[in-house]
């Protein structure tokens, strides 16, 4: 199974969470890629990468998203066939992004700190409660890292459900 990161709007491809997340994964028996988004700003742009990258897909494989990378992967499962969405403070129901409904197919779970003050925590209640998934909500604010060590935790949880035959 392959994982897909896809970073936020001001982060990197290969920042800290996104790394540590990445090695659970590894751990797990998955491959990685982390998108580059860095040189595009729209949003639903950068759906269209990703969809060109997943189109080259030749094995089962999961979305994971942060910020603006949770909506994007978030709209581009809509069209593949992901065996999972992990979402880190998605960036849903924001006013200029295109898709204001959700409809992923595949298992979906969201992580989301009390304490954000960039992605308001009631988008992702709305989203949970909308798509019927699980939420996580947990002590921390946008970025997360205060508690990275629960986040890799329910990452490495996630993991071992999708791949329960």
């Amino acid at each position: 199974m392959k994982v897909y990161f896809s970073h936020g709007k001001e982060s990197g491809p290969w920042g800290s969470k996104i790394k540590r997340l990445a090695d659970i994964a590894q751990q797990k028996g998955c491959t990685v890629d982390s998108i580059d988004y860095s040189d595009i700003l729209d949003p639903d742009l950068r759906v269209e990468r990703l969809l060109a990258v997943l189109s080259d897909a030749d094995e089962a494989f999961v979305l994971v998203g942060s910020s603006m990378g949770g909506y994007v992967s978030l709209v581009a499962a809509e069209q593949v066939n992901a065996k999972g969405i992990f979402l880190l403070a998605p960036a849903l129901y924001i006013e200029g992004y295109e898709q204001q409904s959700y409809h992923p197919r595949g298992l979906v779970e969201v992580v989301h700190g009390w304490s954000d003050d960039v992605i308001p925590v009631d988008h992702s209640i709305r989203f949970a409660k909308a798509a019927d998934c699980a939420l996580h909500l947990i002590s921390g604010d946008h970025r997360l890292n205060s508690s990275i060590e629960v986040v890799e935790q329910l990452f490495s949880q996630f993991l071992v459900s999708i791949d329960q035959p």
